[in-house]
């Protein structure tokens, strides 16, 4: 197992992992290969001395292998094998081999993705692809079609709005065809309505409630004047006063709604209702050292205000006035003055109703407690609330 190649049909023996001398049937194979490589050479090469020296190169590193395999372990495993067999071919280790082993470069990069549709090129073939903006990578490319859709969901039917992209915020530069002098001045006379329109529904809008104030201010004249009264005036007047004035009148209501003169009068009222004996049944626990000490813990009630009920009461209140003249008042011939009479009792009798019933509140929020969770106080609390809700029912 020296310096020559064994002749063709010669076995080959070798040691293995114990040291024993045993036939290698997988080197006699080698050795089959590396000679039928030889023999191609020579066909090929019709030079002899390089074919010559070229065999003797191949018996001298095939001798060189087998002397090295022969002081080298032979494990048996096929992978080790395997590859003896791949790095042997000629005697010399093959230029392919370095070729082969480089991974050729991937075409991913040069596909196009659509990041609208995710489609490819092998998807569909026929696709118009664009590049509108700055972006790389898997959002560089999109077809003309999906972007269009992009364009017109973004512009919601307004040719001239700009689009930009969502990811480098490029605009996109969008080109329409020339279609002729006419349609220019159509698409301006539609961009102009389109402008104009918001402010003639918003004078729309304005003329409504102005000339709906006006309405109800000849109304609310004529409910607490007087019918006949009321018309007569009104057609003595001068009509821009009349312009001017009865649009004011459910103004003025509505104003004079927002005046929240009950909370003004409850303060009042609670700094000197220990001074009035009687006040002090109307107004329970308002002079109590105790309530007085737990309630600067509690922060003020707050009592939001709603726009409907304002508008409501406002509208509401000549109507009422008058009725409440008619009931209380009705000795009075003059019905303006029996509507301001029965307006001013009216306001006054609500007045007093709510004063009363935010004072009962803000006693009930001093007194109130947290209690202990505990069986007692739960089932205590359920029979409270079922009650509570049988009443409401």
């Amino acid at each position: 197992m020296s310096g020559s190649s064994p002749p063709q049909g010669h076995p080959i023996y070798g040691l293995d992992r114990h040291k024993r001398l045993v036939r290698d049937m997988e080197r006699e194979h080698n050795w089959t290969a590396v000679e039928e490589h030889l023999r191609r050479l020579s066909r090929l090469r019709p030079d002899n001395t390089l074919s010559d020296s070229n065999n003797e190169n191949s018996d001298t590193q095939g001798a060189d292998i087998s002397s090295e395999e022969d002081t080298t372990h032979y494990t048996g495993s096929d992978a080790a094998d395997h590859e003896l067999s791949v790095d042997v071919t000629d005697g010399a280790s093959s230029p392919n081999q370095t070729t082969a082993g480089i991974p050729a470069l991937s075409s991913d990069e040069d596909k196009r993705y659509c990041w609208v549709c995710f489609a490819t090129d092998e998807d569909d073939a026929t696709a118009s692809w664009v590049k509108p903006c700055h972006c790389r990578g898997t959002t560089k490319w999109v077809h003309q079609g999906c972007i269009q859709r992009w364009v017109d969901e973004k512009q919601k039917g307004r040719a001239g709005t700009r689009v930009v992209c969502p990811q480098c915020n490029t605009e996109y530069i969008i080109v329409y065809p020339n279609m002729g002098p006419l349609v220019v001045i159509l698409d301006k006379i539609d961009g102009v309505i389109f402008r104009v329109c918001p402010f003639i529904a918003a004078s729309i809008v304005v003329g409504s409630i102005y000339w709906t104030a006006v309405t109800y201010g000849a109304v609310t004249v004529m409910q607490v004047v007087g019918h006949k009264d009321g018309l007569t005036m009104m057609e003595q007047a001068d009509p821009l006063v009349l312009l001017v004035g009865l649009p004011t009148i459910p103004i003025m209501l509505v104003l004079g709604k927002m005046l929240r003169w009950e909370d003004q009068a409850l303060s009042l009222l609670r700094r000197h209702a220990c001074k009035v004996p009687i006040l002090r049944h109307f107004l329970p626990s308002s002079y109590s050292d105790e309530d007085r000490t737990q309630s600067q813990e509690i922060p003020p009630m707050s009592d939001p205000v709603s726009a409907t009920r304002v508008l409501c009461g406002a509208l509401l209140l000549p109507t009422i006035a008058s009725i409440c003249g008619k009931i209380f008042f009705e000795s009075i011939s003059s019905n303006f003055q029996r509507t301001l009479l029965g307006g001013v009792a009216f306001l006054s009798i609500k007045g007093a109703f709510k004063i009363y019933h935010k004072q009962q509140r803000y006693v009930r929020q001093c007194q109130r407690r947290i209690m202990d969770y505990t069986d007692t106080n739960v089932a205590i609390y359920r029979r409270q609330r079922n009650a509570e809700n049988q009443t409401e029912n």
